[in-house]
C-alpha cells in the first residue's frame, strides 16, 4: 500500500524555489496535483466513501508481465504479441526438425551415420530401380557442377558404359564427402531419404521427438491450428521421421512438408513461397519455430512470426538476437 504524506508535499509547495526558477515549475505543478489528491482522500475518508476505484499517476497497479526467456530483455514479452498484434492466434505453425522437434544428436549420431554406412549397399541393391536412377541423375548433375566450381572432394562419375561397380564407387566417394561437409543439397537429401526409408521400414531406425512436441501437436490439432514441417531433409525423410517415432505415427497431426525444393532455409524468398502456399491472408498468420538465427531472420523478413527453439545440444545463440526463445513447446502461448 502506498501512503501519501503531507509533509514532503507541503515542503515542496512552499519551497522558496517553487516559483523563482523555470526548472522548478514542473515540480511545483506535480506537487500541487498531489496536494489536491491528498485533500480529496481526506474528505472521502471523512465521508466514509472508501478509497477511489481508480489508481492515479505513479500509484497505478503494474500490469502483469509474462516472463519469457530471451537474451534481449527488451523482448521479454514479445511472445504475447503473437496473439495480440493480429487479435488472433496464428492459423499455421511451420516447424524445423533438427534442434526444434528432434534432438540434433539423433540426426548427427543416428541418421547421418546410417546413410553413410549403407550408401554402397543401398546403391548396389536398388541400382536398377526408378528411384535410384533418379537419385544417380541428380547426383551426376550436382557433381559436375561441383567439379566446375572446384569443390573439395568432388570426383568424376564415369558413364554407365564403364560398369555398375565403377559408377557406384565414384558415387560413394562423392556422397561420403557431401555428408562429411553436411551439405544442404537436394541430390544428397533425396538419396539419404531413400536409404533411411529402408532403415525405418526394417525397424533399424526409429524417429525421436521431444515429449512437449507431441503435446503441442495434440493441442494445436484440437484448436484447428495447421502444422507443417520445413527442413533441409527431403520430404520423404520428414515423413519417415514423424511416421516412425518413439510415440508412434505422428503424421496425422501434420498438414504438409517443405524441403529445399521450396528454397534455401536462410533465404527470405523461401518463406514468402511457403506463406503463399499456405493460403493465409498475411504472413504474420504463420508462426515459424527454428533453432537457427539465420533462418529466423529470413522468416521474419518475409513477415512471419518467429520463435527460436533452445534445446540441449543446440548451438549457442548470439547476444541480442532479438527473438523470443522457448525451451519447450509448452511455453508457446496458444
Amino acid at each position: 500500500m502506498f501512503v501519501l504524506s503531507p509533509t514532503p508535499i507541503r515542503s515542496i509547495l512552499f519551497s522558496p524555489f517553487s516559483h523563482k526558477s523555470p526548472k522548478c515549475a514542473p515540480l511545483f505543478t506535480k506537487a500541487e496535483c498531489h496536494h489536491y489528491i491528498f485533500d480529496a482522500a481526506i474528505k472521502r475518508n471523512q465521508l466514509n466513501l472508501g478509497p477511489p476505484t481508480r489508481s492515479y499517476g505513479p500509484f497505478r497497479k503494474p500490469k502483469r508481465i509474462l516472463d519469457l526467456r530471451t537474451t534481449n530483455t527488451s523482448f521479454k514479452t514479445r511472445a504475447l504479441t503473437i496473439k495480440n498484434e493480429a487479435g488472433t492466434s496464428p492459423r499455421c505453425v511451420v516447424l524445423d526438425i533438427e534442434g526444434t522437434t528432434t534432438p540434433i544428436s539423433f540426426v548427427t549420431d543416428v541418421l547421418f551415420p546410417y546413410a553413410r554406412d549403407n550408401v554402397r549397399m543401398h546403391l548396389e541393391e536398388t541400382y536398377d530401380t526408378a528411384d535410384t536412377k533418379d537419385d544417380i541423375n541428380l547426383l551426376r548433375s550436382q557433381i559436375e557442377d561441383d567439379l566446375q566450381k572446384g569443390v573439395v572432394g568432388a570426383v568424376p562419375v564415369p558413364s554407365d558404359d564403364v560398369g555398375k561397380e565403377e559408377v557406384i564407387a565414384a558415387l560413394v566417394a562423392n556422397v561420403e564427402e557431401m555428408i562429411k561437409a553436411d551439405r544442404k543439397i537436394t541430390s544428397l537429401k533425396q538419396l539419404q531419404g531413400h536409404i533411411w526409408r529402408t532403415g525405418f521400414e526394417k525397424n533399424e531406425i526409429k524417429g525421436v521427438v521431444y515429449d512437449d512436441v507431441v503435446q503441442a501437436f495434440e493441442r494445436w490439432h484440437a484448436s484447428g491450428v495447421k502444422v507443417y514441417i520445413y527442413s533441409s531433409g527431403s520430404r520423404l525423410a520428414q515423413r519417415l521421421i514423424f511416421g516412425y517415432t518413439n510415440y508412434g505415427d505422428l503424421r496425422k497431426y501434420l498438414c504438409g512438408f517443405f524441403d529445399t525444393k521450396v528454397g534455401n532455409k536462410r533465404e527470405t524468398k523461401s518463406y514468402v513461397e511457403i506463406s503463399e502456399s499456405l493460403g493465409v491472408d498475411k504472413p504474420s498468420e504463420v508462426l515459424f519455430v527454428t533453432d537457427v538465427v539465420q533462418e529466423a531472420v529470413a522468416a521474419k523478413a518475409a513477415g512471419l512470426e518467429v520463435i527460436i527453439s533452445v534445446r540441449p545440444g543446440n548451438a549457442p545463440l548470439p547476444e541480442n538476437h532479438g527473438f523470443v526463445t522457448v525451451e519447450t513447446f509448452t511455453e508457446i502461448p496458444f
